[in-house]
């Protein structure tokens, strides 16, 4: 099973299938994702330290590009826990000032993945 480690050192072991985002809330990190999962508002984003995919979808990047962020970020819910990393999200509900993170994403990647390489 795939390590994922949050920058402040606690980690935990994930399915392969599980996208991060989820692996991240269901495991007691406060992450925002307030468009619900679906590429839509960036609040998911989240830095890498180590393991970063060399993929990603059509939606995250074009998001990314929109936002001016390639290069600085990813978004935790365009992402598939199938490998270890070491990861630091941006956006946590604990500091926001917001009542609750957003919509629970669903399982599965959506809008349905179109995978790219990374820019």
């Amino acid at each position: 099973m795939p390590k994922i480690t949050v920058h402040n050192g606690e980690s935990f072991d994930v399915d392969a299938t599980k996208r991060l985002v989820l692996a991240l809330e269901d495991n007691g990190v406060d992450i925002l994702h307030r468009c619900g999962g679906n590429a839509r508002c960036t609040t998911c984003r989240v830095v890498f330290h180590a393991g970063e995919p060399q993929t990603m979808t059509v939606a995250e990047r074009d998001k990314l590009q929109e936002r001016d962020l390639i290069g600085q970020f990813r978004l935790s819910c365009q992402i598939l826990c199938d490998h270890d990393m070491t990861v630091e999200p941006v956006n946590l509900l604990s500091t926001s000032g917001l009542d609750d993170p957003g919509s629970r994403p669903a399982d599965h990647i959506t809008p349905d993945p179109e995978w790219v390489e990374r820019p």
